[in-house]
């Protein structure tokens, strides 16, 4: 048993990831405490309709579907606590977790800090986004049937964003600041092999425009200055994504992306520290695959909270 002050499981995060293992956490009767920041809910939140997460045959708003996996995790037993980690000491058993407010300690930890994507930072694509301006795809492509999309960026997200919405969209146009683009040979190749992929070069973006929804981007050439409008129904923005990492630095080990480094399916460099979602995953970056990683981490701290507590309390016979 733990004294008291010593939690089994603190979870930082509190997306699909990070809901998930808490919901899992309190079947496990491991109490969790869920450090869901003061900014809660991860990329849901800035969602409009979610039409592919299992369990619900009408769309549901992100906001709402966070709010739903915030109330079961609440009616199992799981402390929510809306307060931002500002530091993470994993050196020190048991691990230590600071907030502006307070220092947990607990047995394991769970990283479910997610990613944020980069954003053109343009007043006009905040008013727009989930309203034609997405950064995914995969999540937002099937709106866009028989439509025309702009796609910024020239790596290899844009590439696999643009190749995705052929599948639905009439064309797809790229618009990159170079002259070249940076993704892989391979996906560069089948890039520009698509007859409904065409290329704005030397272009940025300066607005989206559109009252109420996208109706077109306004670039301008970073050569000569000069700028034009282009009509578009829908603006993905892929230059990338930043992981919220910046407080793990130096307590577990980071890939040169600065994502969490993962051995086996969960756990990091620091026995008892397990991560799930796009902390650690920049392939997929789906709710539903944050959720099942949320799960997965719940299990393997599960094993690593029981091995610790049968150590302090052998079993008599």
């Amino acid at each position: 048993m733990t004294d008291g002050s010593v939690k089994k499981l603190v979870i930082i995060g509190s997306g699909p990831a990070g809901l998930t293992a808490a919901i899992y956490g309190c079947r496990a009767d491991l109490q969790p405490t869920v450090l869901m920041g003061t900014k809660y809910g991860g990329q849901l939140m800035l969602t409009s309709e979610v039409e592919n997460f299992p369990g619900f045959p009408d769309p549901v708003m992100g906001p709402d579907l966070i709010e739903r996996m915030r109330s079961q995790a609440e009616r199992l037993g799981a402390e929510l606590v809306q307060e931002d980690v500002v530091g993470v000491n994993f050196k020190a058993y048991p691990f230590e977790v600071t907030t502006d407010r307070r220092t947990e300690r607990a047995l394991a930890v769970i990283l479910a800090t997610g990613a944020n994507p980069r954003r053109l930072n343009l007043p006009s694509e905040a008013r727009l986004m989930g309203r034609g301006v997405s950064n995914c795809a995969v999540c937002d492509g099937f709106f866009f049937k028989g439509k025309k999309v702009a796609v910024v960026g020239g790596g290899d997200t844009a590439m696999e964003e643009a190749t995705f919405l052929t599948k639905f969209a009439t064309s797809v146009q790229v618009i990159h600041r170079r002259k070249e683009l940076r993704a892989s040979a391979a996906l560069k190749k089948e890039a520009l092999a698509n007859p409904k992929i065409s290329f704005l070069w030397d272009s940025q973006v300066e607005e989206v425009v559109g009252d109420g929804k996208v109706e077109g981007v306004r670039l301008r050439n970073v050569e000569d200055g000069s700028e034009r409008v282009v009509g578009v129904d829908g603006l993905f923005v892929a230059i990338g994504y930043d992981p919220n990492t910046r407080i793990f630095q130096g307590q577990v080990e980071l890939d040169e992306k600065g994502y969490v480094s993962v051995w086996g399916e969960t756990q990091t460099s620091v026995p008892g520290v397990f991560v799930a979602g796009d902390v650690h995953d920049f392939r997929y970056r789906q709710a539903i695959t944050a959720a099942a990683d949320g799960c997965k981490a719940l299990l393997d701290a599960e094993k690593f909270v029981k091995q610790k507590l049968e150590l302090v309390s052998p079993s008599r016979g």
